[in-house]
């Protein structure tokens, strides 16, 4: 995890502090950190297992940001990232939407290769790491979160907002990973599997990051 760690706060330095990828980096470091202080303390049963999990899932966000190509539930925030009628928080929320809806299915079925072992093994492991990201969407509401004065009920982010749920998105981020690891010996239908799903994180992605600002009326 020191590896990702350091990689992303490279990143932080690097990007300027408006750039979408820099909004959702910043949060996602200062989670990592937390979850890497847990299970260097203890708080995994099993910090093995929960270290490559968390490994293999930050992996996948820094390969998407670093690609020449990246994967297509990454691309609405690529392309939208210096947008000046999306809000910083829609930057945030597209980058959890494209790193659990997408990222962290393919991250359990990695650790299940490396570590020889079947999903059910990872459950609770998974669980405890869903409980983190839990603190990453907190995070992003304290933070980014748009003042009372202009989070109004006809205001469009309000809409957005009540569109995504990490719940789901968790709860459906588990089921692709059972799903992917059945289909291990289908390597046509896995591949056809893994296009669908990132096609679909991505298309919401899209419509998280609809311009809602001000300036999204400029051409």
């Amino acid at each position: 995890m020191e590896a990702v760690l350091a990689r992303m706060r490279a990143l932080d330095e690097r990007l300027p502090a408006q750039d979408g990828v820099a909004v959702f980096n910043r949060v996602y470091l200062t989670v990592t950190e937390t979850l890497y202080e847990r299970i260097s303390l203890g708080g995994f049963p099993a910090p093995r297992r929960a270290a490559v999990l968390s490994t293999r899932f930050a992996e996948r966000y820094l390969a998407a940001v670093e690609a020449e190509r990246p994967p297509a539930c990454w691309r609405p925030l690529l392309q939208y990232r210096r947008h000046p009628g999306v809000r910083p928080l829609q930057h945030a929320l597209a980058g959890i939407n494209a790193h659990i809806g997408h990222d962290l299915a393919l991250a359990v079925v990695s650790t299940c290769r490396t570590l020889d072992c079947e999903p059910r093994a990872l459950e609770a492991d998974f669980d405890r790491v869903g409980d983190t990201l839990v603190a990453l969407e907190e995070h992003i509401r304290e933070d980014l979160m748009p003042g009372p004065d202009l989070l109004e009920i006809a205001d469009p982010l309000t809409h957005l907002l009540g569109s995504w749920s990490l719940d789901r998105a968790r709860s459906g981020a588990w089921a692709a990973a059972r799903l992917l690891w059945t289909l291990r010996r289908s390597p046509e239908l896995a591949e056809e599997f893994r296009e669908s799903l990132d096609a679909g994180v991505g298309l919401v992605g899209r419509c998280l990051l609809t311009p809602v600002g001000a300036a999204s009326a400029v051409p």
